[in-house]
């Protein structure tokens, strides 16, 4: 790997870590915030689904503007979002602005991961794909087990508004990290194959048959995912034991980290299939065990099994959305793709909240689990052109036959 190609690198991972530490410090604390300002569980919800707005919304004209001009653009546009948002939400003072400002922050996320995952692609060799997708990665449980942790300790000790200026603050090193960044010439080259992604065109990419079973995948992901992100804290805070729920969190983070560290490197090797189906099995199983747990020791043991599972699925969905993609079309391509997460996690919130006021909470982590069993299904079904291709490729015993081929020449 050449000197610059490294330094790139580099640049983005800590743009990276930076980014997903403001971004993760909001989830122990913000649903507290919302309530503490008289919003209803329903009402958190909203809030908290309002962000995924902002990502549906976005995130296919960012994954045109990454194709067409430039990743290192979309990745500052990103990181200057994460800079502001924390900010507005101090001077919030209803519920309509929170969702407001909530919907503004998902832009953040839309621009940032669309050109941070196209462009740690292009720098990535073929047949290191998977590990260095797998190690880049690293960023989102490190961002998840640092914000959480710092940021609910610093809400205890000094307050929101401390609070909110050091997520915004984290956000602002994150841009002068990227800023950094030297896009590769191969980019630029790009451009004259990249047309506008069209609604049709959208669409007819979205139900393509290498990709829509990703996209299927991703989607019950995204509502499992944010049922969890949304209330998680206020169902450990509900039980009354003695645990912060940032701790929770970075439970989650440390099982997340640790997969990655060995899922992307060994499915160079042995398919991205068998680990996606493991990682169901294990996610699908810590949220059943999340609705009956009821101890500070039940929380974080559950936290690593879940992150466990979140760390091996988001990179390697994200993996094969690569295989079966070309440069010319990444940005659209993940655009398209992961907007089924944006979806899930858009209407996981007002979803489960609903659920939640009748039910409890325990019913939102069963059913989330169940979303996930039928994406297991899914994928171990559909995800070839046959049957049985789906399930041999499912288990690691047949090669995805829709790589896309110039990747391969």
């Amino acid at each position: 790997m050449e000197a610059q190609q490294r330094r790139n690198l580099l640049a983005l991972f800590a743009a990276g870590l930076l980014f997903w530490s403001s971004l993760a410090s909001m989830l122990p604390a913000l649903p507290p915030y919302i309530e503490d300002m008289g919003g209803t569980t329903q009402q958190v919800g909203m809030v908290m689904g309002g962000f995924a707005i902002g990502l549906l919304m976005f995130r296919q004209r960012l994954g045109h503007l990454a194709d067409q001009h430039s990743r290192k653009l979309v990745i500052l546009i990103g990181t200057i979002v994460m800079a502001i948002a924390p900010l507005g939400y101090l001077f919030a003072d209803s519920i309509v602005w929170l969702m407001a400002i909530r919907v503004f922050h998902g832009i953040g996320l839309a621009a940032f991961t669309t050109g941070y995952i196209a462009l740690v692609t292009d720098l990535s060799p073929v047949g290191q794909r998977g590990e260095l997708i797998g190690y880049m990665s690293l960023v989102t449980p490190l961002g998840m087990g640092l914000g959480p942790a710092l940021g609910g300790l610093l809400e205890a000790q000094a307050g929101y508004t401390a609070f909110f200026l050091f997520s915004g603050g984290l956000g602002l090193f994150a841009f002068v990290c990227a800023s950094q960044v030297r896009e590769p010439e191969r980019i630029q080259g790009a451009k004259s194959k990249t047309a506008k992604l069209t609604f049709k065109g959208f669409w007819q990419l979205l139900v393509s048959p290498r990709l829509r079973i990703p996209a299927v995948v991703l989607l019950l992901a995204g509502l499992a995912f944010g049922g969890v992100s949304t209330f998680a804290a206020l169902y450990i805070r509900a039980t009354d034991v003695d645990l912060n729920p940032g701790w929770f969190f970075t439970a989650v983070a440390i099982g997340s980290f640790g997969m990655r560290l060995i899922a992307g490197r060994a499915s160079d090797r042995y398919g991205r299939g068998v680990f996606i189906t493991g990682s169901l099995i294990g996610y699908g199983l810590a949220l059943t065990l999340f609705s009956q747990a009821k101890t500070p020791q039940a929380f974080l043991v559950i936290g690593l099994i879940q992150g466990s599972g979140a760390g091996i699925l988001l990179p390697l969905m994200i993996a094969l959305i690569s295989d079966r993609s070309g440069a010319h079309e990444r940005g659209r391509v993940f655009s398209a793709c992961i907007a089924g997460f944006d979806l899930g996690i858009a209407i996981a919130g007002p979803v489960w909240g609903t659920i939640a006021e009748p039910l409890g909470y325990p019913s939102i982590f069963l059913g989330a689990a169940g979303l996930i069993v039928l994406a297991l299904i899914i994928f171990t079904t559909q995800s070839s052109k046959t049957l049985s291709h789906s399930f041999r490729f499912a288990v690691g015993r047949e090669r995805d036959i829709y790589v896309y081929r110039e990747v391969e020449s």
